[in-house]
C-alpha cells in the first residue's frame, strides 16, 4: 500500500516546507486541489515549483477541471510538467461542479462532461504526436510516456466511472470505505467489459489532520469552507480522521478493498503534520 499526502491550499509559500518533508519520508504522492473562483494555488504552476524542489515523489491534480481550460494549451501544460519532472506527474481528472468557476472561465456547467470526453480525445492525440489538423502541425513538447502521463478520474456517477475504462489508467474516491466497494467494483466491471488488459489503479483520498486541537480546528475550518458550495460540508467534515488509530484503520479498510494507495488529504496548514503523519504509516 502506497500512502501519498495532499497539500493544504490555505498558503502557497508553505507548500514547499511540506514537498520536501515528504520527499524525504515515505510517502509516495504530494497532491493538490483545484478551484477557479477561491483562494488556492493553481495546481499545475503549483506542481511545478513542488517537483523542481523534489527528486522522487510523484506530484498529482486531485482533481484538475479540465472543461474549465483550454484544450491545447493544457496539453502543452501538462505535457512540460511531465517532461521536467521525469515522469513524475499523474493527472487527476474531474468535471467539477461550481457554477462560479464557470462563469469566471466562460465555460459551460451544462455540457462540461461531454466537453471533458472531446477534450480527452484531443488531448490523447496531441501527447501522441499527431498534428493538431490538417493546416496546423503538432504541438510539443512530447510526455515521457507515449501517449500522456498516468490519467485518473475521478466522480461518482456511472458515466464519470466508466472514463476509466475508456481513457484511463486509474480512479480517485474520495468517499469513506462503506461507500467505496461498490464504486471500485463497477470501476474494475467496467475497465474488463471494455477489454482493458490488468487491473485500474484505485486510489483513495482521505481527510486526516494530525496534531494538537488547533492543527484539527484549522483542518475543520479549511473543509468546511471549501466544501460549503455543496451543501454536505457536514458528511467531509465527519470523515475528517485525526487520531493515529483513525489513520491506520482507514487506510487497512481500504487496503482490504484493494486500493492501491491512500491519499491522506491535509487541510490544515501546519507542515509538521507530514512528519507526525510519517510515524504513523512507517
Amino acid at each position: 500500500m502506497h500512502i501519498g499526502l495532499g497539500m493544504p491550499i490555505a498558503d502557497p509559500v508553505t507548500l514547499l516546507d511540506w514537498a520536501r518533508r515528504a520527499d524525504d519520508g515515505p510517502f509516495s504522492t504530494l497532491g493538490l486541489l483545484d478551484r477557479v473562483v477561491y483562494d488556492n494555488p493553481e495546481p499545475l504552476i503549483a506542481l511545478s515549483v513542488v517537483a523542481g524542489a523534489t527528486s522522487r515523489i510523484r506530484v498529482q491534480t486531485e482533481v484538475l477541471l479540465a472543461p474549465l481550460r483550454d484544450t491545447t494549451l493544457l496539453a502543452k501544460q501538462v505535457a512540460t510538467l511531465d517532461r521536467m519532472s521525469g515522469g513524475r506527474l499523474v493527472l487527476g481528472l474531474g468535471v467539477g461542479g461550481r457554477a462560479d468557476d464557470h462563469l469566471a472561465t466562460g465555460t459551460e456547467l451544462r455540457t462540461r462532461g461531454r466537453r471533458l470526453d472531446e477534450q480527452l480525445a484531443q488531448l490523447r492525440r496531441l501527447w501522441s504526436g499527431e498534428p493538431y489538423s490538417a493546416d496546423c502541425g503538432p504541438i510539443g513538447p512530447a510526455p515521457i510516456r507515449p501517449g500522456g502521463p498516468e490519467l485518473l478520474f475521478g466522480g461518482f456517477k456511472p458515466v464519470a466511472l466508466e472514463r476509466v475504462a475508456r481513457w484511463g489508467d486509474g480512479f480517485l474516491s474520495a468517499v469513506p470505505p462503506n461507500w467505496a466497494a461498490d464504486l471500485f467494483d463497477s470501476v474494475r466491471k467496467s475497465w474488463h467489459e471494455h477489454g482493458r488488459v490488468g487491473e485500474p489503479r484505485i486510489v483513495a483520498q482521505v481527510n486526516a489532520a494530525l496534531g494538537p486541537q488547533d492543527v484539527v480546528d484549522d483542518a475543520r475550518a479549511a473543509i468546511g469552507a471549501y466544501y460549503e458550495f455543496t451543501g454536505w460540508a457536514e458528511n467531509m467534515l465527519s470523515g475528517l480522521r485525526t487520531t493515529t488509530d483513525e489513520i491506520r484503520t482507514v487506510i487497512k479498510q481500504f487496503a482490504d478493498l484493494g486500493a492501491d494507495e491512500v491519499v491522506l488529504y491535509c487541510f490544515g496548514s501546519d507542515p509538521e503534520q507530514v512528519d507526525r503523519i510519517a510515524d504513523v504509516i512507517d
